[in-house]
């Protein structure tokens, strides 16, 4: 997947959603621009604590283990008469 990750838990998502790989390219740039090369390593650090945060949240030892329902469409929560609360 490429475009639109800023967050860890936008990794989560993307991996949740069959993904193989995540390009993560304007936070590196960000990262670049302040601090070179030290500032990459350090948004890469953030993103990897992000997910292994985001990753704990959904019971996932590892990427291998991220489960597909993780993400639902917002529907999901949306209220429906039929449904009773």
């Amino acid at each position: 997947m490429d475009g639109g990750v800023r967050t860890g838990a936008d990794v989560l998502k993307a991996l949740a959603r069959g993904a193989k790989a995540v390009f993560v390219g304007r936070p590196i740039l960000w990262g670049l621009a302040c601090k070179g090369d030290v500032g990459v390593k350090h948004v890469l650090d953030i993103l990897r604590s992000e997910l292994d945060y985001a990753m704990a949240l959904c019971g996932c030892k590892d990427v291998n283990t991220i489960p597909s329902d993780v993400v639902v469409h917002e529907s999901y929560y949306q209220y429906h008469p039929k449904h009773k609360l």
